[in-house]
C-alpha cells in the first residue's frame, strides 16, 4: 500500500512536530496508532513550496502557511497542532531603516505568503497604505540595499542583524493590535488522502499531536537545542526559549479566533477573494 507523502518545512520551529517521524528511537510510538510505523515519506522545503506540493497533488499532508490554505481547495486542517504565537515570536521580523510609519518600500521574503500578508495587514493598521512591495530572496543586506525595509522569516530571522535598525516582531505587533494569537502555519491533509489514511487505519490527528508532544518533552527540546545551536550560531538557551516560550504549538480556540480575524482582515484588504471556511478533522475520515 502506498505511503502518505508529507511535505514539511526545514526550519527549527518544525523540528518538534516531526519528532516521531524522524527519530529512530521515537518512530516506534507511531505503532500506537497503526499496525506499523512505516506509512509516511517525508520531504523538506520552504512553506510556499509545501503549499505548492499540496496544490499539485504531489504531497498528501503538508504544513502550510495559513494564507496558503485559503487558496487550495480540498484541504482539511489536522486538529490541535499549529505554529502560532501569543507574543513575540522572534522568527518573523520586519527590519527597517526608518520607523514603520515612514516605510515607502519593502522587500518580502519569498518563503511564506502568510507573513507577507500579515505585514500588509499591519501596515494598514499602522496607517501606512502607500508602501510598495517587491519579492526577494531572504538576504538581509541585499533586501535593504534596495528598499526601506525587509520582511525576514524563519531561521534567517533568528540570525538577523538588528543593531542600527528599527525591528518589529510581527506576532508581537499583531497581538498588541488585536489581543489574539497569530497562527502562521498548520498541518493540512488533502481530502483525497483521507481514504488512504483510513485504509491504513491511521488516526492522523492523534499521530501528529503525539509527535508534537514527544518533540516538546524537556529531553527532546534539550536534544534539539544541542544539535541546532552550532547550525544557527545561537546558544542552546536561546533555542530552548524559542521553542518553549516563543512558539505556541496548539491550534486552540484563541488561535482559531485569531486565524479567522486574520482571514477577515486579509479579505477586506483585497489579499484574499474571500475568507475561507476553516475545516478541521475531528476523527478518522470526519471533519467539520
Amino acid at each position: 500500500m502506498a505511503r502518505l507523502r508529507i511535505s514539511a518545512i526545514s526550519y527549527l520551529n518544525t523540528v518538534p512536530l516531526l519528532w516521531d517521524f524522524e527519530r529512530g528511537d521515537a518512530r516506534a510510538s507511531l505503532a500506537d496508532h497503526a499496525d506499523h510505523a512505516d506509512h509516511f515519506d517525508i520531504s523538506y522545503t520552504v512553506p510556499s513550496a509545501c503549499a505548492a506540493a499540496l496544490r499539485a497533488g504531489t504531497a498528501d499532508i503538508g504544513i502550510i502557511p495559513a494564507f496558503a490554505y485559503a487558496s487550495i481547495p480540498g484541504l482539511v486542517i489536522l486538529p490541535d497542532v499549529a505554529i502560532a504565537a501569543r507574543g513575540p515570536v522572534r522568527s518573523i521580523l520586519l527590519i527597517s531603516k526608518v520607523p514603520k510609519e515612514e516605510i515607502s518600500s519593502m522587500a518580502l521574503d519569498t518563503s511564506s505568503r502568510s507573513s507577507a500578508a500579515l505585514v500588509q495587514v499591519l501596515m494598514r493598521r499602522w496607517g501606512n497604505q502607500d508602501c510598495s512591495y517587491v519579492q526577494a530572496e531572504p538576504d538581509q543586506a541585499a533586501m535593504l540595499a534596495q528598499t526601506d525595509a525587509a520582511l525576514i522569516i524563519g531561521d534567517k530571522a533568528l540570525q538577523a542583524e538588528q543593531k542600527g535598525y528599527f525591528v518589529y516582531d510581527l506576532a508581537e505587533e499583531w497581538v498588541a493590535q488585536t489581543g489574539k494569537p497569530f497562527v502562521f502555519a498548520f498541518w493540512t491533509v488533502r481530502l483525497a488522502a483521507l481514504d488512504a489514511a483510513a485504509n491504513h487505519k491511521l488516526d492522523l490527528g492523534a499521530i501528529f499531536s503525539a509527535s508534537r508532544d514527544h518533540g516538546l518533552a524537556a529531553e527532546s527540546v534539550a536534544t534539539i537545542a544541542r544539535e541546532w545551536s552550532p547550525k544557527l550560531g545561537l546558544t542552546e538557551t536561546d533555542i530552548r526559549t524559542y521553542l518553549t516560550e516563543n512558539i505556541h504549538y496548539r491550534l486552540d480556540a484563541d488561535c482559531r479566533a485569531g486565524l479567522e480575524q486574520f482571514y477577515a482582515e486579509a479579505t477586506d484588504l483585497g489579499l484574499l477573494p474571500e475568507a475561507p471556511s476553516v475545516k478541521m478533522l475531528v476523527g478518522p475520515g470526519d471533519f467539520c
